[in-house]
């Protein structure tokens, strides 16, 4: 996709006023830094970081049995929460892979707000459309809400400071007003620290944002790109869909099999996910803590012995752990556990690494 064909948020201007740099992602021309990815991601660990992500999809599932419905396609048990809850599921395939990871917000049995990723929004629409009953419309919503996560230790004081909410429990939302505009506020996000994200109509956005801005730089918090949000969510091993998730990588492959209700008597995949986990999933997904001096990135090769037993899915520099960190999905007959010594190919050279069960830093979600 070229930069001309490339869709900007609703508040693209700001960004290029605070001086971000950017970088094509599903489709969307998105803020990569703006003091620089290690300040940015330092300050969500230690004080505050804002990010805008209204990239991200938005779906509105409404009609009587709404509800119902999607707990029949997709993978997390929805009676697990009610009203004024979120959830973490997932969009799969009948052959057990995963078209998409995505947020339920359920509002009522009747209606059902769904947070997919920005490339896959269409594809998780037309599934669900192509098979709803009769009554039941599935809308996308893509620009009429943009999305902002205000992430870490002192979020709360931000939303404090605005007027907004913050005595909710985690996954779980709200709908409030700013300045006679509404959002929606919701205990998550994707850093690993305390956090919100906050849904405001694409129209309302400027404004909630700039406020937003103000706040968080008076609090000595940044503006946060996505270099941040991706060195964050490697340190939590929080999967990235076209990374740790893909219609070829599996829920149970990639961790995610707790986002999956098993005892569900009907949704998307379920047969073959069951067939897998009765025989255990060929590959799993670990961390990798880096033993020598090296940057690793996706997509290279891990050996055990000389032998390949894997490949990185995801890789960087860990701002906190100041050690090159990875996750890489490891052959289950290669029998290796949390500590065993690996190589990883990086360009031609061997770089030592030890397997670790993700997350790699301590989370501060809860």
């Amino acid at each position: 996709m070229s930069d001309q064909q490339l869709q900007q948020g609703p508040i693209h201007a700001v960004h290029v006023e605070l001086g971000a740099t950017f970088a094509p992602f599903g489709g969307w021309e998105m803020p990569v830094s703006y003091a620089g990815t290690v300040a940015e991601h330092t300050a969500v660990r230690e004080n505050v970081g804002l990010f805008d992500v209204s990239h991200l999809g938005k779906a509105l599932v409404a009609g009587p049995g709404a509800a119902q419905f999607v707990d029949a396609a997709l993978t997390n048990d929805l009676s697990k929460i009610g009203p004024g809850k979120a959830q973490y599921t997932l969009c799969c395939t009948e052959s057990g892979g995963v078209t998409d990871d995505l947020i339920v917000y359920y509002v009522s049995d009747d209606e059902l707000f769904l947070v997919p990723n920005a490339a896959n929004t269409a594809a998780v629409v037309a599934a669900l459309a192509e098979v709803a009953p009769a009554g039941v419309t599935v809308t996308d919503q893509h620009r009429d809400h943009a999305v902002f996560a205000v992430q870490g230790p002192k979020s709360a004081d931000i939303l404090t400071g605005l007027g907004l909410p913050t005595d909710i429990e985690y996954m779980a939302f709200v709908d409030a007003e700013w300045n006679g505009v509404p959002v929606r506020v919701c205990r998550s996000g994707y850093s690993g620290e305390r956090g919100f994200e906050l849904l405001p109509r694409w129209a309302d956005a400027e404004a909630l944002f700039r406020a937003l801005v103000a706040a968080v730089q008076a609090t000595g918090g940044q503006v946060a790109g996505l270099g941040a949000r991706d060195t964050l969510r490697t340190e939590m091993g929080y999967p990235l869909h076209g990374h740790e998730l893909s219609t070829t990588i599996s829920p149970l492959q990639a961790r995610c099999g707790w986002a999956v209700g098993w005892n569900k008597p009907e949704f998307w995949g379920r047969d073959a996910l069951l067939a897998e986990k009765q025989a255990g999933p060929a590959r799993r997904l670990w961390g990798l803590r880096a033993l020598d001096r090296g940057v690793l990135r996706q997509d290279q090769t891990v050996l055990r012995d000389g032998e390949p037993v894997g490949e990185t899915t995801s890789g960087t520099f860990s701002p906190t752990l100041k050690v090159g960190i990875a996750l890489a999905l490891i052959d289950s007959a290669a029998g290796l556990a949390a500590g065993d010594e690996v190589a990883v190919d990086v360009r031609g050279r061997s770089l030592r690494a030890e397997l670790v069960t993700p997350p790699f830093v301590e989370d501060h979600t809860k």
